[in-house]
């Protein structure tokens, strides 16, 4: 017997009724998943690209996503398995139906869920196509009012064998919410965890969610969700924020995966030139974005862009007092970016701000050449110095001596296609599971 017909039937215990069974078949299968796996085709069988029809889904398939809902010890290998799986094209329409992601969904935003990282990772794999964030951003999950849980809301598919459901269980009404705010709600929160496991609020740090928004913000109608005002929170609907103001804060965050994912989903943002000045501009204004009338408050963006490539260089008095506040009298310490591709995100983002006449005039006001002149002469990465070149150009070049009106000011300017047009939209790179210690289970 062949070792690909001994897998084959091996496939057929992941339904067994014994959970110990299911695991050892699957701790089995699970090394065949990774990509170059000589036997990997076995969960390949049944699915074929191209023509009108819909993918048939393989049994195999259904049985991994059923074990994502099973005990810990399965369910973690079952979603290791599908994000493994899940660099392959042709496992992104079986893996993106609305049942199986409205669990995944779910199960990220259940503070008690264990598997939420792998789950947020398996995410994240699926929304590098259009089908899934189409999905996403359109869902809707039921969740029940419990002020137990840190979010105040349990989602009702999230129950499974990790992430049992609360006892007593929430005696309230379910009601439908979008999902995508939900999502990033427990992002900001999975940022807030604490060192000492018992007093943690949610078990999983969800860092591949900034992933998942940067590559919803590679279409339009994704960058328009996170340039819409949007309830704070359901006690406060008259109270709106930018959903992208409550992320622009990790650029400087710790982990590369979760700045990396933010600074792209910043970039994204940019490229929709009429939101620059929302975007730009600080807190405490007011701004609309048209076509939508209810304004919220400014993102200010700015600080978050210019920080990490700051370092500890000190300024005359005069070019000090040019620069936003948070960038004035930085520590001997500070460092700028180590990871040369986020670099260049920022200051292609920059580069981007620059669309606008608006634009142009709110970074001569504060510093912004000050702090890339510096950058500039610190970098090393080709690429990047001739970015930021591209960058001075446009801070430094000539304007029309006629006076702008208001109305004018967020138009796109008559500036060389050269200088932007090598620019395009960040998706981020697919996740791949490993077996190191940032991946290993803690029953909290």
């Amino acid at each position: 017997m062949t070792m690909t017909k001994e897998l084959r039937e091996l496939t057929s215990f992941l339904r067994d009724r014994n959970p110990q069974v299911r695991q050892i078949a699957l701790e089995n299968l699970l090394p065949q998943t990774v990509k170059g796996a000589p036997h990997r085709d076995i969960f390949f069988v049944g699915l074929q690209s191209g023509g009108l029809g819909k993918p048939k889904e393989s049994d195999v398939l259904r049985d991994l996503k059923l074990l994502c809902r099973d005990q810990l010890s399965v369910a973690h290998d079952a979603f290791r398995a599908l994000v493994n799986l899940s660099d392959s094209p042709l496992m992104i329409s079986p893996l993106s139906d609305p049942l199986f992601l409205r669990f995944v969904v779910s199960y990220i935003i259940n503070p008690h869920s264990i598997l939420a990282d792998l789950a947020s990772m398996l995410l994240s794999n699926l929304t590098a196509s259009s089908p899934a964030c189409s999905v996403l951003l359109n869902m809707k999950v039921q969740v029940i009012p419990d002020s137990r849980l840190s979010n105040s809301f349990y989602p009702v598919d999230s129950r499974s064998g990790s992430c049992p459901a609360p006892v007593p269980f929430p005696s309230a009404e379910p009601i439908e919410m979008s999902a995508l705010p939900l999502l990033i709600d427990a992002f900001v929160e999975g940022a807030q965890l604490a060192e000492d496991l018992s007093k943690r609020t949610r078990k999983a740090e969800l860092h591949f969610l900034a992933n998942v928004f940067a590559n919803m913000t590679v279409s339009p109608i994704g960058r328009n969700y996170f340039l819409s005002p949007q309830p704070v929170n359901l006690a406060e609907p008259e109270a709106l924020e930018y959903p992208l103001a409550k992320i622009v804060i990790f650029t400087e965050h710790s982990n590369s995966v979760r700045r990396g994912g933010v600074a792209s989903t910043i970039k994204n943002c940019a490229f929709h030139a009429p939101g620059h000045r929302a975007m730009l501009s600080p807190e405490s204004e007011q701004v609309a974005l048209p076509p939508v009338k209810e304004p919220g408050p400014g993102i200010d963006v700015l600080p978050h862009l210019l920080l990490p490539l700051a370092g500890p260089e000190e300024f005359e008095l005069d070019d000090q007092e040019k620069l936003l506040e948070p960038l004035q009298f930085l520590p001997s310490t500070k460092t700028r970016e180590s990871d040369s591709s986020i670099r260049l995100t920022l200051v292609e983002t920059l580069l981007l701000l620059c669309h606008t006449r608006w634009g142009r005039d709110y970074f001569r006001q504060h510093g912004v050449y000050q702090i890339v002149r510096l950058t500039h002469e610190n970098e090393i990465v080709d690429s990047i110095s001739e970015v930021i070149e591209r960058l001075v150009q446009l801070i430094h070049g000539e304007e029309p001596k006629a006076p702008l009106l208001e109305d004018d000011l967020e138009e796109f300017d008559p500036i060389p296609d050269s200088l932007i047009s090598s620019l395009k939209p960040t998706a981020e790179i697919k996740a791949e599971d490993s077996d190191d210690e940032d991946m290993r289970i803690e029953e909290l």
